[in-house]
């Protein structure tokens, strides 16, 4: 059994758990926000058979997709150095860590 903890982009959350609830994939959702870009997150809790992971990962993969976007940096993104200039950045798409599972229980 794996534990899927899937990263996706608010912009792509949407599409990814319709497409997942369609073939059956239940998840657990927590709000998430990343670091640099202080941009809003969705992590998805995926438990699941070996078996099915290749399947999810492709829903995944076909429903998030990264994308360039113009950010302006505050002072904690640049370490002190503040430009006031945009900077191009790729944004989007999914970060997904798989995980052995021991044991699973069910209450």
């Amino acid at each position: 059994m794996k534990l899927l903890v899937a990263i996706i982009n608010n912009d792509d959350i949407k599409q990814v758990s319709k497409t997942l609830i369609k073939n059956r994939v239940y998840s657990t959702k927590l709000s998430s926000t990343g670091n640099f870009l202080m941009s809003g997150n969705t992590t998805l809790l995926i438990g699941c058979q070996d078996e099915e992971v290749e399947k999810i990962l492709n829903i995944i993969k076909e429903c998030a997709h990264s994308r360039k976007k113009l950010v302006t940096p505050t002072m904690s993104q640049t370490l002190g150095l503040f430009s006031p200039n945009p900077i191009e950045v790729t944004v989007g798409g999914a970060t997904i860590f798989i995980l052995n599972v021991e044991q699973f229980h069910k209450f």
